[in-house]
């Protein structure tokens, strides 16, 4: 079980994912439609309820940028993953830093590699897939148009149990 504080989007964007999902569907690829469209800032196995009171309290006075989902890219670690990568600049990582340090102590396990030094800001689009399925996933989908997403809510994503608490 874990716990992400997750960015959702507006609907243009979430429409604009789906659509790369369908296409991966129509090519037979597992997609990742569990979860709605995000990228994952933070990760832990509990986010307590007073530590995301303050995370609250601190994404109020915090301008949230838009995301620029435009690099289709592929990792491996215990399974495959297709991933669309944000455009990193100076506002999104300010806004990062503000996360973790909220969280710093406050959150069990946290999760290495969405700590500062190690976040590759995406949106998970297919994972599971053995590698003749990353290699059709990656020209079901290519090219891709650049995705302005906009953050229409930052929330806890529990993904064992699949439930959204919206912090703003």
């Amino acid at each position: 079980m874990a716990q992400g504080v997750v960015v959702l989007f507006d609907e243009r964007a979430n429409a604009a994912v789906t659509r790369l999902l369908d296409g991966l569907d129509a090519a037979g690829v597992p997609g990742a439609r569990r979860f709605p469209p995000h990228v994952t800032f933070a990760m832990a196995s509990d986010i307590p309820a007073r530590t995301r009171a303050a995370l609250k309290a601190d994404l109020r006075v915090l301008s949230i940028p838009n995301l620029w989902l435009y690099t289709l890219s592929a990792f491996s670690h215990t399974e495959n993953v297709l991933v669309l990568g944000a455009v990193v600049d100076t506002e999104l990582l300010a806004v990062h830093s503000a996360v973790h340090d909220v969280l710093a102590g406050k959150v069990k396990n946290p999760n290495s590699y969405y700590l500062p030094g190690s976040w590759v800001p995406h949106c998970t689009l297919a994972h599971g897939m053995d590698d003749e399925q990353a290699a059709v996933a990656f020209r079901a989908v290519f090219p891709v148009e650049p995705v302005e997403a906009k953050v229409a809510r930052v929330a806890i994503l529990d993904t064992a149990s699949g439930d959204v608490d919206v912090l703003v």
